[in-house]
């Protein structure tokens, strides 16, 4: 740091003075201007690559949850420890955001008569549309699913036999039209007494990430789940919650350190990969979640505290205040269920603060008379996004050339370079059963010369 102050101070940058009131303003969530369309373009996938060895690839979680490595990096240092110890480096007025969904057995595994397998992978409800309908149902079923060896299943009902309290019974599957790459699925079962949820429970498998090269064992039940997952949906665990155990969070409760919850189903396009060099042209997947109006009135009342446990809860969050934005904007255009778009948050220019975003969307509930809000949201975070309302995040360590490697860019700018190549050098986990980190927001520019000034009134007192 002081070689950094030392440089700054040589040669110090021309700064503009900007009013106390704006600065205000700006750091509160408002007064920024839209990116636009050529900012988007200008990001190349191929500056978001490292090397990442297989064998650094996490195949098992470690024996104990919460004896994983942690990396902390705040105020531009980067130092490790074990997650055991986040406490220690959590600022005790912190708000964790965790992410309550939890992973259903979503690969069901089917064989035709001939004995060709095929593998149903259910991503989401469509009737009943809603998850809890849908997982309660007794009657036939409808989701949305990719189809593993598709052509092998032209045409047909295809079953699979399942055991529930010592009886067995079949589950029926049947085609009944497209759904862009994926189709849409029928679910029949022989018995009435059987809910779909159990039904999926008791024939499905546990949706491992593609990288990880092994089949779902009985450990993956507990250990692929969070200790606070309550809500079924999720295709693919938030993984960064994977390390809190329940000691870990009384811990936290007794240092006076609050959470919340909210609940963002994570879908199968987490894994998608990004095949374009230029992050403009991909398509980013949609998922849904839903936040409670008590959440929403902690969120506002904790504004400057809020840490995320996961980027689904940093997207969540964020997209919480670009909805407010839209519902402030165009009170009108919002009878139906909200949502945000990929590149809306890049084409929204507004002087909106958190506040009124937050105060927003809970007065769309109050005259609603709903105390929930779900959403749909498939918002991008890239670098030289504009984060409103989060001041840290905890994560897991990610794939080059990632959505989710942009994210960590737009919050670190270019020092992710330098927290991966920490992890590698000091043999950190990485991906879904890997280690973690805990990240602050990087310092900037105008922080190291108010130091620089700091650092000389200190001098001048003395």
């Amino acid at each position: 740091m002081y070689e950094i102050l030392k440089k700054i101070k040589d040669n110090p940058p021309s700064l503009k003075l900007v009013p106390p009131l704006k600065l205000r303003r700006h750091a509160d969530g408002g007064r920024r201007k839209k990116k636009g369309k050529n900012f988007m373009k200008g990001i190349e996938l191929n500056d978001y690559d490292y090397d990442l060895p297989s064998e650094r690839i996490a195949q098992y979680p470690v024996n104990e949850r919460d004896m994983s490595k942690l990396l902390i990096y705040k105020e531009n240092n980067i130092s490790k420890d074990i997650f055991r110890n986040i406490d220690d480096y959590l600022p005790s007025d912190s708000l964790l955001v965790f992410n309550n969904t939890r992973v259903i057995r979503a690969r069901i595994l089917f064989r035709k008569e001939t004995g060709a397998a095929i593998e149903v992978f259910c991503l989401e409800p469509l009737s009943p549309f809603d998850y809890e309908l849908s997982f309660s149902s007794i009657e036939p079923v409808e989701w949305k699913c990719i189809i593993g060896n598709l052509k092998k299943w032209k045409y047909g009902k295809i079953m699979t036999p399942f055991v529930f309290s010592g009886k067995e019974y079949k589950l029926t599957a049947e085609k009944l039209k497209p759904e862009g790459d994926a189709w849409q699925i029928l679910f029949t079962w022989n018995y009435s007494g059987l809910s779909f949820g159990e039904v999926i429970e008791a024939t499905g498998h546990i949706p491992l990430p593609p990288y990880i090269n092994r089949e779902d064992e009985a450990e993956d039940i507990i250990r692929y789940q969070t200790v606070y997952s309550r809500i079924k949906g999720s295709v693919a665990a938030p993984t960064a919650g994977l390390h809190f155990t329940n000691n870990i969070l009384e811990k936290l409760d007794k240092k006076g350190i609050k959470s919340v919850e909210v609940t963002l189903h994570v879908g199968a396009g987490t894994f998608q990969p990004v095949k374009s060099t230029n992050i403009s042209s991909h398509e980013m997947h949609c998922e849904h979640f839903f936040v409670t109006a008590k959440t929403i009135e902690l969120l506002l009342e904790n504004q400057g505290k809020i840490i995320p446990v996961g980027t689904t809860s940093v997207r969540t969050l964020e997209s919480l205040f670009w909805l407010g934005v839209k519902i402030i904007n165009d009170p009108l255009d919002f009878r139906s269920d909200l949502s945000l778009g990929q590149w809306e948050a890049y084409d929204l220019e507004t002087t909106v603060t958190v506040k009124e975003s937050m105060e927003a969307l809970l007065n769309h509930l109050r005259e609603r008379n709903l105390s929930n809000l779900h959403a749909l949201t498939s918002i991008i975070i890239i670098p030289g996004y504009d984060f409103r309302m989060i001041n840290g995040m905890i994560t897991n360590f990610h794939q080059p050339r990632s959505t989710l490697l942009l994210l960590i860019s737009a919050w670190t700018g270019i020092k992710w370079k330098e927290i991966y190549t920490f992890a590698l050098e000091n043999d950190f986990r990485f991906l879904s059963y890997g280690d973690s980190s805990l990240l602050f927001k990087k310092c900037t520019l105008f922080g190291l010369f108010f130091l620089l000034h700091l650092e000389n009134y200190f001098l001048f007192i003395n």
